[in-house]
């Protein structure tokens, strides 16, 4: 699955499976054995990918040692352990030549938030988190982390995803006015 990534990377979505087979040192003939077409490994990766993001989103929603804001940046800041794939350059090829597997992701990145809403809910809910309309703050936190999307932006200015998101998230959560400057 690296080698596939790495394929999309170097010859963009519609390279071949000569092409992959070719890097990864075996006949075309032993890849088919594993994988019977490219969909299926695109199938494979993307269900691997969303499958590790629910787990470890549950973990993190589980552990009762993380405060409020601790599991908010954990579930933000998941979306860098994939950035390989999930990358505008590459979703925007997906879409044009594999609408059904991007439709998955576009979801999963829109939409699949539940764990992040629940978060914040608890947060309002203890007073840790302002009570504001919680249908804006999650549009907001979820553009915002799908900003990272386009990593062009963060490469030319030497940011990790990583440092991104972070930062998305404590701007977020604290905004950009010091409490002292604030008067608090």
């Amino acid at each position: 699955m690296k080698a596939f990534i790495e394929e999309i990377h170097d010859k963009g979505i519609k390279f071949t499976m000569d092409d992959l087979a070719s890097r990864l040192g075996i006949s075309k003939r032993t890849l088919y054995e594993h994988f019977p077409s490219k969909v299926s490994i695109l199938e494979a990766l993307i269900a691997q990918t969303l499958g590790e993001f629910d787990e470890k989103t549950a973990l993190i929603t589980q552990d009762a040692s993380l405060s409020i804001i601790e599991k908010i940046r954990g579930i933000v800041t998941l979306l860098t352990k994939h950035y390989e794939l999930y990358d505008i350059r590459i979703l925007e090829q997906m879409k044009r030549y594999y609408p059904e597997q991007w439709k998955k992701i576009d979801d999963a990145l829109t939409d699949d938030w539940d764990a992040l809403r629940s978060v914040i809910e608890q947060g309002i809910h203890e007073g840790i988190i302002v009570n504001k309309n919680i249908s804006v703050i999650m549009k907001l936190m979820i553009d915002a982390a799908n900003s990272t999307l386009d990593q062009r932006f963060y490469q030319k200015n030497d940011i990790t995803l990583s440092e991104a998101l972070s930062t998305i998230v404590d701007i977020i959560l604290f905004g950009l006015v010091p409490r002292a400057a604030k008067g608090e």
